[in-house]
C-alpha cells in the first residue's frame, strides 16, 4: 500500500460511500460510526474506532504512518455530507474572478480567506491537519470532492515523512488552484 495512490484513494472513497445514508439506494449507512468519528479530538482517538480499523484493513496498511494517515482521512471525511466531484477543493474554497477578463481576484468571494488558507498550508502534524481540514469541510458546507480530500489529507502531514516531495506537490497544486493560477509545470517539478 502506498498512501495517496489512486487505488488507496478509491478504497477510501468506497469506504466513505459505505458509511453514507442513501435513501435512493435503500442504504442506511452507519450514522453512529460517522458521529463517533466526528467527535474524535485527535487522530489517535480515531484509530480506536472500529470503522477506522475496517478502512485500515481494506487498504492493507501496516506501518504506523499509514495507519495515522488513514485515521486522519477517516475522521475528516466523516464530516463530509456529499461528494462534489466536479471541482478541486482548493478551487472550490479559493478566490473567484470578479470581472470578465479574469485579471481581478476578490478575496471577499473566497470561502476560505487567504489568512486562513495560509494556516492550512502551514499545518504539519496529524492533529493540526485534523483541525484545519475539518474547518474547511464546514466552510464548504459539507460538500467537497471526496477523492481530492482523501488524497490531500493523506499526503499533507509532514509528520513521519521520509521524503515530503509528494506532499509539497499537493500543497503547491492547492496554491495554484486556490488562486486560480493554472497548473504547476510538471517538467519543472521533476527537475527540482
Amino acid at each position: 500500500m502506498f498512501v495517496g495512490d489512486k487505488e488507496t484513494v478509491q478504497q477510501v472513497v468506497s469506504w466513505w460511500y459505505g458509511l453514507q445514508p442513501n435513501p435512493e439506494k435503500k442504504q442506511q449507512g452507519d450514522r453512529a460510526a460517522l458521529a463517533r468519528l466526528r467527535r474524535c479530538a485527535s487522530v489517535t482517538e480515531a484509530l480506536f474506532e472500529p470503522e477506522t480499523q475496517a478502512l485500515v484493513r481494506k487498504c492493507g496498511a501496516k506501518r504506523g504512518s499509514e495507519l495515522s494517515r488513514l485515521a486522519l482521512a477517516a475522521s475528516v471525511l466523516a464530516h463530509v455530507r456529499s461528494n462534489k466531484a466536479d471541482v478541486s477543493i482548493a478551487r472550490q474554497i479559493g478566490l473567484v474572478d470578479t470581472n470578465d477578463d479574469a485579471t481581478v481576484l476578490d478575496d471577499k468571494t473566497a470561502l476560505c480567506k487567504p489568512v486562513r488558507f495560509r494556516k492550512v498550508l502551514d499545518a504539519e502534524t496529524y492533529d493540526d491537519c485534523l483541525r484545519v481540514f475539518r474547518r474547511l469541510v464546514v466552510l464548504a458546507g459539507g460538500a467537497l470532492n471526496v477523492a481530492d480530500l482523501a488524497r490531500s489529507v493523506m499526503m499533507w502531514p509532514r509528520e513521519d515523512m521520509l521524503d515530503d516531495l509528494v506532499g509539497d506537490q499537493v500543497r503547491r497544486q492547492w496554491v495554484y488552484d486556490y488562486w486560480n493560477a493554472g497548473h504547476p509545470d510538471s517538467a519543472f517539478d521533476k527537475k527540482n
